[in-house]
């Protein structure tokens, strides 16, 4: 069990390492588009989606545990 757990320790430091490399810059291409590299998505909206719905989950899940504790009182 010892030896696993040092392998998947070295297994992950490895693959943490690789994705820690700069990313390449993409090539220029002269397409008459000045817009940013990253391109225009609205991430606000997609990341204020997320919340939510995490926000909601957590909710149920102490709703759930919670409603058997309330009900036996």
């Amino acid at each position: 069990m010892k030896k696993i757990i040092i392998l998947l320790t070295f297994l992950t430091f490895g693959s943490l390492t690789l994705l820690a490399q700069p990313p390449v810059p993409p090539a220029k291409a002269d397409n008459g588009n000045s817009g940013p590299v990253g391109g225009t998505a609205p991430v606000g909206s997609g990341l204020t989606f997320l919340l939510t719905l995490g926000t909601l989950y957590g909710v149920r899940k102490i709703y759930k545990e919670n409603r058997n504790f309330l009900s036996k009182n």
